[in-house]
């Protein structure tokens, strides 16, 4: 969507739903049931590395958007949703369709001697369509029967004047949040497991820190973030070590510009190398070793630092830059957070027994494409006392009954 009254309606509309006063009032306790869920579903399968992460930032976005949770990994539109970023991720990647921008010419070629990248386009586009098209009509049936729920789009229609929304504006810019609030946390998590794996050092320091703080009668909550500053700084080395974004997503020049001296036309493609400046030696020392205390003097949530002036201090570039840097940032630090703190505290994890040294090496073990995640890999996930696991359950019985049961299920 270019900047203009739609763009800027929706930034309005998705800061209204996001901000960071809503997070920290509202959507935590949202935040804090689904990760105790997270919990119990490691409990109960301890081998769904790969599934639980998903399913736990999912249902925290669709339930957001449209009132709808995920309860369970098999709910379909989890599962269409990452059938169809895996797709996505592959035509979004930078150089996998031809610069049809730049050398217009090539967009008269038989597309089979490009790879068929219109027909794959295609096919994701209608895939998006589906999948997105049935969510919001299941809002509109909601709201026919029992009116709104106070989702992200039960406030977009019921505010709908100038500029209207059409019904594929209305799909797209939920369908954008679901894609973001889904993969990227997730993929997160996953990787922040696959470093405690890695550098178990860090895993004991950080289970050393919630131990002193944190009794086994209850999991960490958000109010506990300021005596736990290592789990804070996890959640920026996770960031910075394994970007889900590793070129980010490409920017556009509204206008003619000049940056140290270089002309930048207008119109220009601009890519953010965050992998580059996340594992750039002169930047950061040691890019490959997982070590969290390089956060030691950045302990600020994220937010604060992409928006100073002091780029050079800047924390990492895991939510992107600029006007259209991630509206869910706040969201995003919250799950996050609660997700690493919650799983450390439960849970040791290791290599799997008798399969040797677990392999992290982001040219082997993770995707190629636009997103980068860990390839799916196995380990040994191991609960921490018995305690942990009664209030593991308690807590979810807690939850199931006075948070869950507000919402509608996938």
């Amino acid at each position: 969507m270019e900047y203009g009254d739609k763009w800027r309606k929706l930034r309005k509309l998705l800061h209204q739903q996001l901000h960071e006063s809503r997070c920290e009032k509202e959507h935590i306790i949202l935040q804090n049931a689904e990760a105790v869920q997270m919990l119990r579903d490691f409990c109960l399968a301890p081998d769904g590395v790969m599934k639980h992460p998903k399913r736990f930032s999912n249902s925290i976005t669709t339930t957001l958007v449209y009132g709808i949770r995920t309860a369970t990994i098999d709910t379909p539109h989890l599962v269409e949703l990452f059938e169809l970023m895996e797709d996505w991720s592959k035509i979004m990647e930078t150089g996998s369709t031809p610069p049809v921008d730049i050398f217009p010419i090539l967009k008269y070629l038989p597309e089979s001697l490009l790879g068929y990248w219109r027909t794959q386009a295609r096919d994701v586009g209608k895939a998006m369509d589906a999948l997105y098209g049935k969510m919001v009509g299941k809002v509109m049936k909601r709201r026919l029967a029992s009116g709104s729920a106070g989702s992200f789009l039960d406030s977009v229609l019921d505010k709908q004047n100038e500029p209207n929304f059409t019904r594929d504006e209305l799909n797209f810019m939920c369908g954008v949040v679901l894609e973001g609030g889904s993969d990227t946390s997730s993929s997160i998590i996953i990787a922040f497991i696959h470093a405690m794996i890695k550098f178990p050092n860090v895993q004991k320091k950080a289970q050393q820190d919630i131990d002193q703080h944190v009794g086994q009668n209850r999991s960490p909550v958000w109010s506990d973030y300021a005596k736990l500053p290592y789990i804070g700084m996890i959640v920026k080395e996770t960031m910075r070590w394994r970007p889900v974004t590793p070129l980010s997503f490409p920017h556009a020049s509204s206008q003619d510009d000049v940056v140290n001296g270089m002309s930048i036309p207008k119109n220009s493609t601009v890519i953010l190398n965050v992998w580059g400046l996340h594992h750039d030696p002169v930047l950061v020392s040691n890019p490959d070793i997982f070590d969290p205390s390089r956060f030691a003097t950045r302990t600020l949530l994220a937010p604060e630092y992409a928006s100073s002036a002091d780029y050079e201090n800047r924390d990492h570039y895991g939510y992107g830059s600029g006007r259209r840097i991630c509206p869910g940032i706040h969201l995003a630090e919250r799950n996050l957070w609660l997700a690493m703190a919650k799983l450390l505290w439960a849970f040791s994890f290791t290599e799997k027994k008798g399969a040797g040294p677990i392999d992290t090496d982001v040219r082997t073990a993770y995707s190629a494409g636009f997103l980068s995640c860990a390839e799916p890999y196995e380990c040994d996930i191991e609960l921490r006392s018995e305690e942990r696991r009664k209030t593991i359950m308690r807590e979810f019985e807690q939850v199931n009954e006075e948070v869950f049961s507000q919402y509608d299920t996938g």
